[in-house]
């Protein structure tokens, strides 16, 4: 499976959770279908856009490192 993540537009509305609707958490608790860890999941709606931007990064890493 392959994720894309995009660049935001502006506000943290705009930025899109990665969500494919495959969830499935590992032993570390993190989603193999977005790659968020459970905590950075029930955080999203509450995060900002540098924050939201900081999540997609580390999920850009994880999914470096599971594949």
């Amino acid at each position: 499976m392959s994720v894309e993540y995009h660049e935001p537009k502006g506000s943290a509305e705009d930025v899109a959770s990665p969500c494919v609707r495959n969830c499935c958490l590992n032993e570390q608790d993190i989603c193999l279908g977005c790659f968020r860890h459970i905590d950075e999941i029930m955080a999203w709606r509450k995060l900002d856009t540098s924050a939201k931007n900081a999540v997609l990064s580390q999920c850009l890493q994880r999914q470096k490192q599971l594949k």
